[in-house]
């Protein structure tokens, strides 16, 4: 299964011997197994290179899914839902302008004046595109704008660099409720 941390549940989980995460819909540490009985026995834990995903090696008391089945990855796929938006693009473009830096590009201007102005644009599209949805408002040229700053969830750290705070000896990117 997949998971959210924050740092209350890992530090609960690697004091404890169960595992513990971060409710993102209830916004409180959730015990693993304390409604089902189905808890997660912590056996060993693994950080990524670049220490912002943790690995969970446990002892199942039962089923992980609240489905019933073993693991919550039952589902196969034979294709990219119909939904799906590829984000991980305009990830890259970001990326290439912060690299690159080219001239005329209002991506690279905004990086360039640093990480105020970089927050400052992220504020201003989302305002725009929050009040455009919350009046159905669908003639609101805001809607139009796809400038990379559109509610992107990357743009933690760009500007920046990768800032990173430490948590018992473990580096998670700013910003990142640390995922499992």
């Amino acid at each position: 299964m997949l998971g959210y941390m924050n740092p209350g549940s890992l530090k609960r989980t690697l004091e404890g011997t169960q595992v513990w995460f971060y409710s993102r819909s209830q916004e409180d540490l959730w015990h693993k197994g304390e409604v089902s009985g189905n808890y997660l026995n912590l056996r060993e834990w693994y950080v990524d290179c670049d220490s912002d995903t943790i690995l969970l090696k446990v002892d199942p008391d039962g089923p992980a899914c609240h489905t019933g089945e073993i693991s919550c990855f039952y589902t196969e796929m034979d294709g990219l839902p119909d939904d799906y938006e590829a984000s991980d693009e305009l990830f890259a473009v970001i990326k290439d302008r912060q690299r690159a830096m080219p001239e005329g590009s209002y991506t690279a201007k905004l990086l360039a004046e640093g990480t105020s102005r970089v927050a400052q644009k992220v504020i201003e599209e989302a305002g725009e595109t929050a009040l455009a949805a919350a009046t159905n408002d669908t003639e609101n040229p805001a809607r139009g704008n796809r400038g990379p700053f559109v509610s992107y969830p990357h743009l933690d750290g760009f500007g920046r660099g990768v800032a990173q705070r430490r948590l018992g000896g473990i580096a998670f990117p700013s910003g990142l409720a640390s995922s499992t």
